[in-house]
């Protein structure tokens, strides 16, 4: 049972493979800190590679036939990709489904205020995080401001070399012995995670001239004012790029790649797969990280609607046929599983636990302590699943999500469960998950990818 290490497999050419998908995953996630970020670096590539928006081909009057490629976006958050397989859709879909939002800072809807010559933001933390990881690090601004008159700001800095970088501060360990004594959840609290904008006095203003001075510069860069806030959505993320990790170059360390980096491979697998049987399908859905909720999370009607009016341009709507196809898919809900660390490994339980360099993450369940809120794949699923990853010659390994009372996870595998599909947990094993810099395996990135265009193209349970 033990498995392979993928590495001890490799020859120079699939070295250099390995090698050449993660340089265009780093770049991918250079330029995807936020939602909206990744969705437009989505569609700039796929729609290179031929794919047409779905709601403008509908309006066109324009039908779909087998190999075409589609998409469609929804608030510039989520996204679905289809491209047509040869067999009716109503005999199911082969899916995958990752989410594209991760932890960070949101900045408030009445967030700019002074404090002892300090021009402060105030802000929100966004998913599961530790909060006292977001201290004293260099931060940059990723986002939009929408004026009253629809006009749409976009806003990225600390990112270039040359822009300014943000940070929170932290009590200087001089000071900091009564701090020391609290328990981490209580360290830094939540409403201390405000970060420092500025420190110079506007000249000429008395009261608040540090603000003063802050809304001058935004209204100079930006063209907007302090009301502009309330229909902001700005996002604090770590300021830097995406490193390689090690002396020899074998992990990458960045942001976001909770679940950003299962994204980012099923997107590949789509765009590598030739015609396939049944229709493929990629879901990149926003709200994983607070629950899945909301109009752009997975518990929208968004992907069954998108469906629907895919099956009408193919000249195949019905709702027995559109619940028919959703029941007779299979999918992979494409999420990050824990890497076991030596340094932490009291919080896993090592024969059913996911290794760095041992391939695709299979969890065949998820939830917490008793399973709870999980999703849990029949044993014909699975089997069916290691039969693709086998003939294949993926690298693959099964995990469970630390011990079994330390805690616990969920992914969208429940919500796509609901319509009766096929449904497993898989993706990359990530190392320091949810905190500012996470670390994935090249091997495994690579691995998984394969193992994504082997599922698209021959799944059929």
């Amino acid at each position: 049972m033990e498995r392979k290490n993928a590495w001890k497999g490799y020859d120079e050419q699939k070295m250099a493979q390995v090698d050449a998908l993660a340089k265009e995953y780093m770049q991918f996630l250079d330029a995807s800190k936020t939602e909206r970020e990744c969705v437009d670096a989505i569609v700039n590539e796929i729609e290179a590679a031929g794919y047409r928006e779905l709601s403008v081909l509908k309006k066109e009057g324009g039908k779909l036939s087998v190999g075409d490629k589609v998409y469609e976006v929804l608030m510039n958050k989520s996204i679905v990709l289809f491209q047509l397989g040869s067999k009716p859709m109503v005999e199911g879909m082969n899916i995958l489904g990752a989410h594209i939002d991760s932890p960070r800072l949101d900045v408030k809807q009445n967030p700019l205020y002074e404090d002892s010559d300090f021009a402060l933001l105030d802000t929100h933390y966004y998913g599961g995080v530790k909060k006292y990881q977001w201290v004293t690090l260099p931060l940059a601004i990723h986002g939009v401001v929408v004026k009253k008159d629809g006009t749409t700001v976009e806003v990225n800095v600390g990112e270039n070399e040359d822009d300014p970088v943000f940070f929170i501060s932290d009590l200087l360990i001089h000071l900091a012995g009564e701090q020391m004594e609290k328990k981490a959840a209580k360290v830094i609290e939540g409403e201390a995670l405000d970060i420092i904008v500025g420190s110079k006095p506007l000249a000429g203003e008395e009261k608040d001239a540090v603000k003063a001075g802050i809304l001058k510069l935004l209204s100079e860069s930006y063209d907007i004012e302090e009301e502009d806030f309330l229909s902001a959505e700005l996002e604090v993320v770590p300021a830097g790029k995406t490193r390689e990790a090690g002396f020899d170059r074998s992990m990458i360390l960045g942001y976001g790649q909770d679940d950003r980096v299962c994204a980012y491979t099923s997107l590949k697998a789509m765009l590598e797969i030739g015609q396939t049987e049944r229709t493929a399908c990629c879901i990149l859905v926003d709200k994983e990280e607070i629950g899945s909720v909301g109009a752009t999370g997975m518990q929208s009607r968004f992907f069954e609607n998108t469906v629907a009016e895919l099956l009408d341009l193919c000249g195949e709507y019905s709702e027995l046929n559109l619940r028919r196809c959703l029941a007779a898919s299979n999918m992979l809900s494409s999420d990050v599983s824990a890497a076991f660390d030596p340094s932490y490994a009291s919080a896993f339980e090592k024969k059913n636990a996911a290794f760095f360099g041992r391939g695709m993450v299979f969890n065949k369940f998820t939830g917490a302590r008793g399973k709870s809120g999980s999703n849990d794949a029949n044993a014909e699923y699975m089997a069916h699943i290691r039969s693709i990853m086998d003939g294949a010659e993926v690298v693959y390994q099964t995990a469970e999500l630390g011990k079994v009372d330390v805690g616990g996870g969920g992914t969208i595998a429940y919500i796509l469960a609901l319509y009766g599909m096929n449904v497993i947990d898989c993706g990359v094993a990530v190392l320091s998950m949810h905190a500012p810099w996470e670390a994935t395996s090249k091997a495994d990135i690579y691995e998984t990818k394969c193992g994504y265009k082997a599922f698209l193209e021959k799944a059929c349970l």
